[in-house]
């Protein structure tokens, strides 16, 4: 008889429970909600009415600049006339304005394909614990600071300098003058070793171009790895030794590009290392 009486009392426990969750339905999952918007935010209205804002921002930008600016377009093409400059079209002129500081196999196959595989690469050498999709600057300030520093600065900036700085014969022009198609610039460039009297074509301008090349990756990837090893960084240890190689070359190949670019422009050096093969 005790037995009974406890399942019956059971299932009206039961009972009641299910007729306070019907009735109560509603008052419950808002105090879940309340639960959860402490540390989560849904994505309507904040996420969608930010990107809502964003697009007409964009819009508004891009009709004004349709207005102000005419497009840059030419007359049919003609194969008895080579327009100069011979401009491509504007995502790609960040690859073209790299020709002016790298051979055409560095700027056009290399660094295209070094930030393929840096890309690729973010997902499997990502660490942090909060999953996928989660960027604040809070978080990953080392990422996203990289990734606007080679994104905004270096490949917008190599565009606008294809699409405004760059006249006939790919001189310099500022936007304020005019493109004079008859301009010479006699510009005289350097190769590293010519600053110490040697010849970059031989073998000691090879032996120091080489070991200049090569000593900026080693020197660029040990120096950090002793500086964190010494301190007891976190960060190399959630990273591990390969994944520390990768992120590291892929980080000093990028500032490869800005520091070439400014001894260029400053110092006229047009080749770090000069072989048979290949031109750094």
């Amino acid at each position: 008889m005790k037995k009974k009486d406890n399942k019956a009392e059971e299932s009206k426990d039961k009972g009641r429970y299910r007729a306070l969750s019907f009735i109560k339905g509603p008052t419950l999952a808002k105090e879940k909600d309340a639960e959860v918007s402490e540390n989560e935010l849904p994505t309507w209205p904040y996420l969608v009415r930010k990107e809502f804002l964003a697009a007409i921002i964009c819009t508004i930008i891009l009709i004004v600049w349709s207005i102000l600016l005419d497009a840059p377009l030419e007359e049919l093409s003609d194969p008895t006339l080579t327009p100069n400059p011979a401009k491509a079209p504007w995502y790609f002129l960040g690859l073209q304005e790299m020709l002016v500081y790298f051979d055409p196999w560095i700027a056009g196959v290399v660094f295209p394909t070094l930030i393929i595989i840096g890309l690729m690469a973010i997902p499997y050498i990502d660490f942090n614990p909060k999953g996928n999709g989660y960027y604040t600057l809070k978080e990953r300030k080392f990422a996203m600071l990289t990734f606007c520093f080679g994104f905004h600065i270096l490949w917008i900036l190599l565009i606008i300098v294809g699409v405004f700085m760059r006249g006939p014969g790919w001189l310099w022009f500022w936007p304020w003058h005019e493109w004079d198609l008859h301009r010479i610039a006699a510009e005289t460039n350097y190769d590293l070793t010519s600053f110490v009297g040697i010849n970059s074509k031989s073998l000691p301008g090879f032996i120091i171009g080489g070991a200049v090349v090569i000593g900026y990756f080693f020197m660029g990837m040990n120096i950090p790895y002793l500086f964190m090893k010494t301190r007891k960084s976190t960060v190399l240890e959630k990273l591990g030794i390969i994944k520390y190689s990768i992120v590291a070359f892929l980080f000093l190949s990028m500032m490869a590009l800005p520091i070439k670019v400014f001894l260029r422009l400053v110092f006229h050096i047009k080749y770090i290392w000069v072989t048979p093969w290949f031109n750094i």
